[in-house]
This record gives C-alpha cells, structure tokens and sequence, in this order.
C-alpha cells in the first residue's frame, strides 16, 4: 500500500521551547492550514501548544 499524498506525515513541534515532538498523519483536505493541538510535554510537565512544522 502506497503513501498518500492526501495524508502527509506531520511533525508537531512544541511551542514551550522544549525541543519536544510528535510525528501524525494529517488529511489535508479537511485540514489545508498548519495543525495546532494541545498535547502533554513531558519535559515542560503540562499540555502544551503544539504546532505544525515543515
């Protein structure tokens, strides 16, 4: 089974300046603009902004 093109890999990195990642994948349909979730830093020790990179 092929990688799609519609569902890229993403890498989430962490606005707490921690260096802190997390690697999804993204429908890019549905979802055209940079993702943004809040997930748990472990180095920060709370949820944190994570925000999409290229």
């Amino acid at each position: 089974m092929a990688r799609s093109e519609i569902r890229p890999v993403v890498t989430l990195r962490s606005t707490a300046g921690t260096g802190r990642s997390y690697v999804t994948r993204k429908n890019r349909r549905n979802t055209p603009d940079r993702l943004e979730l809040r997930k748990f830093d472990s180095a920060a020790g709370q949820h944190v902004l994570f925000r999409e990179t290229r």
